[in-house]
């Protein structure tokens, strides 16, 4: 049994999949072998810098419609990480705007730059560091993680879906709801970043690889 982290030159690849063979004794692999990414029984998708070149760069690869094809198939689970989630759904205000991979419903918009809290304090943007994530829905991937557990963020923009179904945890930053955590079928996804994320994204990597959609 094989963990694939597909490598289109854009993502924390190693850290990802050193976190995964932390909980785990399956095989990790860092690939953008098409025969090793369709024998895998695991996928997971990362994602880092601009979404423009996350998307430019699967294409560039010739990943982009391998990619499509496994998320209309979700015949095996899959974990979108940071910009990896952002791209699952439909379109990016990033860049001028980016169409993305349309998987599921959803806008990723950009923190306002001069965003403050209800209390006044400015928020920097990017968000960086530490957050809770509200669980809106029950999921496998949570399992063991309490509710309002604090997991890490690097991001500047954020996933905003209308679709409850597909919402699974929420972090508020300033006067912002960021949908930090969406999925449909065998797919889930997620803003902030597991393998940084300590106990707790410890245990999200580890219910995913016994996850059994």
């Amino acid at each position: 049994m094989t963990i694939a982290v597909i490598d289109y030159g854009m993502g924390n690849l190693h850290s990802v999949a050193k976190a995964l063979e932390h909980v785990t004794h399956e095989n990790v692999v860092i690939t953008r072998d098409a025969r090793r990414i369709h024998g895998a029984t695991r996928l997971v998708l990362p994602g880092q810098g601009a979404i423009r070149d996350c998307i430019g760069e699967l294409e560039r690869t010739e990943l982009r419609g391998m990619v499509d094809e496994l998320l209309a198939a979700q015949k095996k689970p899959l974990l979108g990480i940071c910009v990896g989630q952002q791209m699952l759904h439909e379109h990016s205000e990033e860049n001028g705007g980016v169409d993305c991979l349309g998987f599921m419903p959803g806008e990723v918009r950009r923190f306002p730059v001069d965003m403050s809290d209800e209390s006044g304090n400015r928020c920097k943007v990017p968000h960086m560091g530490w957050n809770l994530v509200h669980q809106h829905q029950k999921h496998p991937l949570w399992e063991g993680i309490d509710q309002n557990e604090h997991f890490y963020f690097v991001h500047s923009y954020y996933v905003e879906v209308d679709d409850d179904s597909v919402l699974f945890g929420a972090t508020d930053y300033g006067r912002v709801n960021a949908h930090v955590a969406t999925g449909r079928d065998a797919t889930f996804a997620v803003q902030f970043h597991p393998e940084k994320s300590s106990r707790a994204g410890l245990r999200l990597l580890e219910n995913f690889v016994q996850w059994m959609p």
